[in-house]
């Protein structure tokens, strides 16, 4: 292939650009191609989160509406944090708490934890034959207090449509630290439609509250999009099939879908939620070390992850895009 083109950005490879608008004026991206149809965008400045995917033309993430927004935005406060919540493709919760904002011994935690808020270093872009390698450190620490950091590692193949995550978080402070983290992954239109198939093997499923009990039939039904939606979100148990844990969207309308396969020993909770109201129009695909209850409810449940000082959790996660069914199917 080299002798037919000037420079490999001509096919596939990753350039970094800087938004000069808004409230994401000034925020740091990674942009990458496999040369296959696939494109994301990393947000450097928010966790090295994957903020929108692209194959093929079609678009498969959810953007919230209040776009792109920087750091420097964000408010811990309460709710707040829905605000600057973008959403994209891949939003990680964590590290302190995951879900609903609490107050568990003394201390109050924001929703969905602060750690989508912290800007990356970014350490490493590597282009190889096969593929391509961007390494993040992000660094969820304070003096006299939690010392957190999350090494994070993409790997985007050149030979098949694949994202793979690979993260590892260490406990660096000399105390146990709780650690609660959930991939916050969205789907938005057009993959997500009333006409999408949404697949979770289980083996049980639980509604968290009234509202979501109420319409438990149909909780993998997508519809169309309606006013004043209530959210509603489903707690699985799902399936391990030769090692891992898959689920998976494909929407016929544009013969598209994707698979995500991740490891349930690290991750044994999976969380549903699903949002059809209209411009909030998302359906959440959310794997976890817990459910998005807030820290104070998943100690009391006994579920709570503690990191001894100098552990380290190791975790995976892979995005394999499809634009076949029957792939698609054979791949759950």
């Amino acid at each position: 292939m080299k002798d037919y083109i000037g420079n490999p950005l001509q096919i596939r490879g990753a350039e970094q650009y800087i938004l000069q608008n808004g409230k994401g004026n000034g925020m740091h991206f990674v942009y990458v191609r496999n040369g296959l149809g696939l494109e994301a965008w990393i947000s450097v400045d928010r966790c090295a989160d994957l903020s929108r995917v692209i194959f093929k033309g079609d678009n498969y993430s959810f953007m919230s509406p209040c776009g792109y927004v920087a750091p420097s935005y964000y408010d811990r406060e309460g709710t707040a944090f829905l605000e600057s919540f973008n959403a994209g493709f891949c939003t990680t919760c964590g590290l302190s708490n995951v879900g609903v904002p609490c107050e568990d011994g003394g201390v109050k935690y924001p929703m969905h934890g602060t750690v989508s808020n912290i800007p990356a270093e970014l350490n490493r872009i590597d282009d190889a034959e096969n593929g391509l390698t961007v390494e993040a450190c992000i660094r969820d620490a304070v003096i006299f207090g939690k010392k957190l950091t999350l090494k994070r590692r993409y790997f985007f193949s050149y030979t098949e449509n694949s994202i793979r995550l690979e993260d590892s978080v260490t406990n660096e402070a000399d105390f146990d630290t709780p650690v609660l983290i959930l991939y916050h992954c969205n789907m938005g239109y057009p993959l997500l439609s009333e006409n999408s198939t949404v697949k979770i093997p289980n083996i049980s499923c639980r509604p968290r509250d009234k509202e979501a009990a109420d319409y438990a039939d149909t909780a993998l039904i997508m519809e169309k999009p309606q006013t004043q939606f209530a959210e509603r979100c489903y707690y699985y148990d799902v399936e391990v099939k030769n090692g891992t844990a898959n689920v998976g969207i494909y929407n016929k309308d544009i013969n598209k879908g994707l698979v995500m396969s991740y490891d349930k020993t690290a991750l044994p909770a999976f969380t549903e939620w699903k949002m059809m109201g209209k411009t909030d129009y998302v359906l959440g695909l959310e794997p976890g070390n817990c459910n998005p209850d807030g820290i104070k409810t998943v100690r009391e449940q006994g579920k709570l992850r503690i990191l001894k000082p100098d552990e380290t959790e190791n975790i995976s996660l892979e995005f394999r895009f499809t634009e076949n069914e029957s792939e698609f199917n054979s791949l759950l």
